[in-house]
């Protein structure tokens, strides 16, 4: 997030809510609290500006990766 080399575009996580996932983003415990800005758009992510598709499925092969622009899934 704090690399302008990499731009994330979508996260998925099955397991927890967009509202929840920016606030473990905002306050991690393991890297300290973010200093940029995090918000929730619907199910969308917003940091720093820029939006990052937030998705909640359990079978990653059901996501429309190619239609978040992403090149690689890690």
């Amino acid at each position: 997030v704090e690399h302008d080399d990499v731009n994330i575009v979508a996260v998925n996580d099955p397991f927890i809510e967009p509202h929840y996932a920016a606030y473990m983003l905002k306050y991690d415990s393991t890297h300290g609290q973010f200093k940029g800005e995090i918000k929730v758009e619907g199910n969308d992510l917003i940091v720093n500006g820029k939006t990052v598709r937030f998705y909640m499925e359990r079978d990653p092969g059901n996501i429309p990766w190619a239609e978040t622009g992403a090149y690689y899934v890690v």
